[in-house]
C-alpha cells in the first residue's frame, strides 16, 4: 500500500472505531450484536494497516537522529492504538485485572478516546491528500480487500478459538460483559455513572411522583408500590459485567394508566434523586418495570433503592438508580445525557442532601 493510503486508511479506521465504540455504550440488545462484531473486527483491521505503517517509517523510528518534531506527534498516536488494541484484546480474552485501580475496559476506553485525538492531530500536521493511485491502483484494492477479509476471519474464529484454549473470554456476552451475581440478590456488582453517591432515602417520606402531561399528577408512598410485576432481565453494565436477575416492582404502564397519559405526550424521563435521568419513547417505556425487589430481597442502596428502573435491552446507565420523578413530555429530553456528568456534583448526588 501506498504511505498516503495508509495514512488515510488508519484515519479512516479510527474514525469507524470510535463511532462504533461509543454506539456500544448503547447497543444492549441482541439486535445490536452487529455493533460489537463491527467493532472488533475493525480492530484487527487497523492492526493489519498499522504493521504496513510500521514496516515503512521502522529505519527511521530505530535512528532517533533523524527524528523531526512531527515524529513525536506519530509516535505517541501508534502508541496510543497499540495499547488501546492490547488492552482490548487481553479483556476479550479474559485477562481481566486493574492497572491503577482501573480496568482494562476502561483503559480501553480512555486510550480510545486518545487514539483520536493523536490521530487527529497527526494527520492535521502531516497528512497529505489522496492521488488517485492511493485508492484505484490494483494492489491497493488487494491490500484493502485481503486486510478486509481477513479481519473478518480474525473475528469469526475469535470465539471458537478462546472457547478451544480455554480462555474465559469464551464466556462473554455479545456486549463483551462478564457474567456476576447473577440471580443471587444483591449480590451483583454495584457502580455508579461517574460517581454518584446519595445518602439512602427514607422509605418512610419517599414519594414517587408522577407529573407533566398527565390528567392527574401522582405522589406515590413506597407502600402503594408493592412488588405485584416481576420481570427476568439482563443489567448489563459498559464497566464490562452483567447480572441477570428476577426483578420485582410495578410495571410503568400501570402508574401511567392510574394518572392518565395526555394525548400530546410522546415521551417520559425518569429522574433520580441526584438529578441525573433518562428519556424513553413513551411506546418502548410503558414495558419497562419500577423495581422495589431483586429476586426475594429488596433492592439495596447500592442498587437504587428504594425504587429503581428496570430496562430490558438498554445498557446499565440507562436503569435509573434512586428514582423519585416520572415526567411525561411532548418531545425527548435532550438534556438527559449531560445529567449523567453534573448529576454527580449536585449536593443530593454528593450525598449532602
Amino acid at each position: 500500500m501506498t504511505a498516503r493510503g495508509t495514512d488515510w486508511g488508519l484515519a479512516v479506521l479510527v474514525v469507524l472505531l470510535i463511532a462504533t465504540g461509543g454506539l456500544s455504550l448503547f447497543a444492549g440488545g441482541s439486535g445490536d450484536a452487529w455493533v460489537f462484531a463491527a467493532h472488533d473486527a475493525l480492530g484487527f483491521a487497523i492492526a493489519a494497516l498499522l504493521v504496513f505503517k510500521l514496516r515503512r517509517v521502522w529505519r527511521r523510528l530505530v535512528r532517533p537522529a533523524r527524528w523531526e518534531r512531527k515524529t513525536s506527534a506519530g509516535l505517541l498516536a501508534m502508541a496510543a492504538v497499540a495499547g488501546a488494541l492490547g488492552s482490548g484484546w487481553l479483556w476479550a480474552d479474559g485477562v481481566t485485572p486493574d492497572p491503577g485501580g482501573f480496568s482494562l475496559l476502561s483503559w480501553h476506553d480512555a486510550l480510545g478516546v486518545a487514539v483520536a485525538v493523536l490521530v487527529g492531530c497527526h494527520m492535521a500536521l502531516r497528512a497529505k491528500r489522496l492521488r488517485t493511485r492511493d485508492v484505484a491502483h490494483r494492489r491497493e484494492f488487494v491490500a484493502a480487500a485481503g486486510i478486509g477479509a481477513g479481519s473478518l476471519l480474525l473475528w469469526r474464529v475469535q470465539r471458537p478459538a478462546q472457547a478451544l484454549f480455554g480462555f474465559r473470554g469464551a464466556q462473554r456476552r455479545f456486549t463483551g460483559s462478564y457474567e456476576s451475581g447473577s440471580f443471587a440478590g444483591n449480590a451483583f456488582p454495584s457502580t455508579s455513572w461517574i460517581a454518584d453517591n446519595p445518602r439512602p432515602i427514607a422509605p418512610e417520606i419517599f414519594r414517587l411522583r408522577v407529573e407533566g402531561l398527565v390528567a392527574q399528577r401522582l405522589a406515590l408512598p413506597l407502600a402503594e408500590l408493592a412488588p405485584v410485576d416481576e420481570l427476568t432481565a439482563t443489567l448489563d453494565c459498559t464497566g464490562g459485567f452483567y447480572s441477570t436477575q428476577r426483578w420485582r416492582g410495578v410495571r410503568l404502564d400501570r402508574l401511567l394508566d392510574r394518572a392518565g397519559v395526555l394525548s400530546a405526550a410522546g415521551h417520559l424521563r425518569v429522574v433520580s434523586h441526584t438529578g441525573y435521568r433518562w428519556g424513553y419513547a413513551l411506546a418502548d417505556a410503558r414495558e419497562l418495570l419500577l423495581a422495589t425487589h431483586v429476586g426475594e430481597q429488596p433492592i439495596s442502596h447500592e442498587h437504587g433503592a428504594p425504587v429503581r428502573l428496570v430496562a430490558p435491552s438498554a445498557r446499565g446507565f440507562q436503569w435509573v438508580k434512586w428514582v423519585e420523578r416520572i415526567d411525561l413530555l411532548e418531545h425527548p429530553d435532550y438534556g438527559a445525557p449531560a445529567s449523567t456528568v453534573w448529576s454527580s456534583f449536585t449536593r443530593a448526588g454528593r450525598g449532602e442532601a
